[in-house]
């Protein structure tokens, strides 16, 4: 029974939070490292291909992790997801286990690790180095199979919103990855689909020539993808950014997965996608026109001299990208006259002194982005005067 000094809001406030906490059905079990490679080979759990590509621990992390399974010390708790009837899929503690599957040479050919694991870097017992699981005295290896690890089981009839947010929170805090990898992972438990856009538009030929200037080891942590998440949050919803740019992105595709469906103010797949892939074909042709000023560089900063860099800039892409948008219509890239005269004008506006006051630190404000916008589009705009 409630205390009698308790507020009719304050009822309401428990009784939704009572709700909320029955509506998450888990489960414990523990599980036996033998089992879960067993369940690995079998189907049974799923590492889906795009949490695989995240596995980059050390080959000493790894090893140390083996180490630490044969000593029995103890190990944090996996997370799984019962997507049907006795089929889980792996969503905290990739590293743990796929650093497991990998020194008993069991992950899949389309997975990061390479050879199955040789041992390095063990600090306890230093006699391990150098050993790999064919190596291994069998003692120690029935050691290591048996060894368990409590899996925590979201069961499947949970509502997709509940998992969703429970799996946000789990791999935010403290976590090594990048927040287009947590959202990559993380997004799914909601909708897949329009992650699926995501990663399908990223390996587009045109846009990937437009951002060559993005470093590899960016690539690697899912910046692609995370830029043409930026080009539709943006061109959806760029009225209502107000500052922080990953939590605007957050939310935004948070609205574009929603399970119960999506709006197409939110995201109309097939307007918007083409848009993306007209937008990028144009810059791709235009750039290519000044090909030895430009070319691939599009996104490329410009130093005080204004001479063209290297070095991505995000400003300068969101600038082209978005301030071509109410103009893509009236661009065509088969026109070699207007790909020209749009050539000559990314150079121009790249070398214009008033840039800087549109790019550079301290400029992802809300004003600073309408801003950078407009002037993007009121200088490509005089091609088509």
């Amino acid at each position: 029974m409630t205390d009698q000094s308790t507020s009719a809001g304050e009822v309401a406030l428990i009784d939704s939070v009572d709700r909320s906490v029955s509506s998450v059905r888990t489960r414990q079990l523990d599980i036996s490292f033998n089992e879960l490679a067993d369940m690995y080979e079998s189907g049974e759990l799923i590492i889906d291909p795009e949490y695989q590509r995240l596995f980059r621990w050390t080959p000493g992390a790894q090893s140390r992790l083996i180490e630490t399974l044969i000593l029995e010390l103890p190990v944090p708790p996996i997370f799984l997801m019962e997507t049907e009837e006795n089929v889980y899929e792996l969503i905290d503690g990739l590293q743990r286990i796929s650093s497991y599957l990998n020194f008993r040479g069991l992950l899949r050919d389309d997975s990061p690790g390479g050879s199955p694991l040789i041992l390095e870097d063990c600090d306890i017992v230093t006699e391990l180095n150098g050993h790999s699981y064919k190596t291994l005295p069998l003692p120690l290896v029935r050691r290591l199979k048996r060894n368990f690890i409590r899996a925590e089981v979201l069961r499947k009839e949970n509502n997709p919103r509940l998992r969703y947010y429970m799996f946000k929170r789990l791999n935010s805090g403290g976590s090594p990855l990048e927040p287009q990898e947590i959202r990559n992972c993380t997004i799914r438990l909601l909708d897949p689909a329009f992650n699926d856009v995501l990663l399908r538009l990223s390996t587009d030929e045109d846009f990937r020539f437009c951002i060559k200037t993005v470093p590899d080891g960016q690539l690697e942590k899912r910046y692609a993808e995370e830029l043409v998440l930026r080009f539709f949050a943006f061109k959806k919803r760029g009225t209502e950014y107000k500052h922080e740019v990953g939590d605007f992105l957050t939310e935004y595709m948070e609205a574009a997965s929603a399970p119960e469906g999506v709006p197409e103010e939110v995201f109309d797949p097939d307007r918007d996608e083409a848009d993306f892939l007209k937008t990028f074909r144009v810059l791709r042709a235009a750039a290519e026109t000044v090909d030895s000023e430009v070319g691939s560089r599009v996104f490329g900063s410009v130093d005080t001299r204004g001479n063209i860099r290297g070095q991505f800039a995000v400003y300068h892409f969101e600038g082209f990208v978005l301030g071509i948008q109410g103009l893509l219509d009236r661009l065509d890239p088969d026109d070699s006259e207007q790909m020209e005269a749009l050539g000559k004008k990314i150079l121009e506006i790249k070398k214009n002194p008033i840039l800087r006051q549109h790019t550079g630190g301290g400029k992802n404000t809300a004003a600073a982005y309408r801003a950078r916008v407009e002037f993007f589009a009121a200088e490509i705009s005089k091609i088509l005067d």
